[in-house]
């Protein structure tokens, strides 16, 4: 079968022209990549300033501790709670809520200081799902543990849901210069932070963020 017969319906004119722009949708997916893979170095670069909140450490009522990256963020919760920064600890996130718990008893926390959350699945339900608890441990002031270019999102979710609550964000520092960060896991976590930010705050904005609180489920202890 010729060409001219696989095409039956195209003139010679229109196949030339679907030719162009085969390559012109090359040529423009091929600098649409070099510019993201420039954009990346700078991205990494400006994480610091533009991702992370850092406040002074102070006293505070309760330090809550966001399941995800869990072994360096219990490190940083246990640390804290063992200088005295606060008595009590509250772990937030469905994933990895009672490895981070067992990790900060391991590490010398009090069990008994150590309440837990599991339900949520993202950041913002990571605040809107320990505000309720919070009210009930009658929390005035508490700092917040999460990875330092999650900070700022973070921070920004858990002012929104609780209001009446003053927080400090003392976030789990880099543990390797950027150039190694730009190539391991949270290289491309921190690519993804930004739109995350962005759109968490233009649904702050807009008043989108859902208000619904799932009625806490049997822990896991009660459930064994």
């Amino acid at each position: 079968m010729t060409r001219t017969q696989t095409h039956p319906g195209l003139s010679i004119r229109q196949r030339r022209a679907r030719k162009r722009s085969r390559k012109w949708f090359f040529a423009g997916l091929g600098l649409a990549a070099v510019l993201a893979l420039s954009a990346a170095p700078l991205a990494l670069f400006l994480a610091d300033p533009l991702l992370t909140i850092r406040d002074p450490i102070g006293k505070a009522d309760v330090i809550v501790v966001l399941g995800g990256d869990g072994p360096s963020r219990a490190t940083r919760a246990a640390g804290l709670w063992q200088t005295g920064v606060a008595p009590r600890v509250l772990v937030s996130g469905d994933g990895d809520c009672y490895w981070i718990r067992e990790a900060m008893v391991d590490q010398g926390v009090d069990r008994s200081a150590i309440s837990v959350e599991c339900q949520s699945g993202t950041t913002w339900e990571n605040a809107l799902f320990t505000s309720p608890i919070l009210k009930q441990m009658n929390v005035r002031s508490a700092v917040l543990v999460t990875s330092w270019y999650h900070s700022r999102r973070a921070i920004a979710s858990f002012e929104a849901a609780s209001e009446d609550i003053r927080w400090m964000s003392i976030p789990v520092e880099p543990r390797q210069p950027l150039e190694k960060i730009a190539f391991g896991p949270d290289g491309m976590q921190i690519i993804k932070e930004y739109p995350k930010t962005v759109w968490y705050a233009v649904r702050q904005f807009l008043g989108l963020e859902s208000t619904r609180i799932p009625a806490p489920f049997p822990s896991r202890e009660a459930r064994i």
